[in-house]
């Protein structure tokens, strides 16, 4: 499998330097049908680069925990969860992509640059961001991997060593937030089990009444801005 996706990906590189992206969509570079091939899946791939380098893997598991911690299984609707969640995505992405725009796309589109370098230059902000959500231990273990010199500043660091090490950071970071969104409602759950057991109403289910009082209290505490607003924040 390694075999045929080398070759693979090196066409694919070959092929986006070959195609000039201001061109009509009848561009020669695109003449064959396996260069049609190659260009298509890299179209696929484009949905997975914004969900696995931006903040979204973040946003949505912290939002999932909360919906399960509340114990209200599906509500919101997955639709409503991955929408706010990408739109906060967009909202703490906005100065990273401003900078891309700036910085490669409006050169580019007024051919000021070529296109190797408005690549390069908007993977450059995009590395940065992805650099500073990453914990060192992580970066350092995809480094060794590589078995090449460790880099001295966050543009020695390749991609394909960048884009795992922020994906296994964010999760681990998602994971603490949601056990600290989760100790409140354990607490919840905890004090309506006791209440109903000294009210001699063991048979009762607790999830029947904590679920109604995890929701009152969340909603009073204006929970969905605290937990939006930790969320954001916790981008730096």
């Amino acid at each position: 499998m390694t075999a045929l996706l080398a070759p693979m990906s090196a066409a694919a590189a070959a092929l986006l330097n070959q195609i000039d992206l201001r061109a009509p969509i009848d561009h020669p570079g695109l003449t064959t049908p396996m260069q049609l091939i190659i260009f298509m899946a890299m179209l696929t791939i484009l949905p997975f680069l914004l969900i696995m380098t931006t903040s979204f893997v973040r946003t949505v598991i912290v939002f999932s925990f909360l919906r399960q911690a509340m114990g209200t299984q599906t509500i919101p609707p997955n639709p409503v969860m991955i929408g706010l969640a990408l739109f906060l995505a967009i909202y703490t992405m906005n100065p990273v992509w401003t900078s891309i725009d700036h910085n490669a796309i409006q050169p580019y589109l007024h051919r000021q640059i070529d296109q190797a370098t408005a690549i390069s230059d908007a993977v450059n902000p995009l590395r940065d961001f992805m650099i500073r959500q990453t914990d060192e231990h992580e970066l350092a273990f995809f480094v060794r991997l590589t078995h090449e010199p460790d880099p001295r500043t966050p543009a020695d660091v390749p991609m394909q060593v960048a884009i795992p090490a922020f994906m296994i950071s964010e999760l681990t970071t998602s994971f603490k937030i949601g056990f600290v969104i989760y100790i409140p409602f354990l607490v919840i759950d905890l004090v309506v089990a006791n209440v109903l057991m000294a009210l001699g109403m063991s048979m009762l289910p607790p999830q029947m009444i904590s679920t109604s009082v995890k929701i009152l209290i969340f909603t009073l505490a204006n929970g969905w801005h605290l937990i939006a607003q930790a969320v954001v924040s916790s981008f730096r």
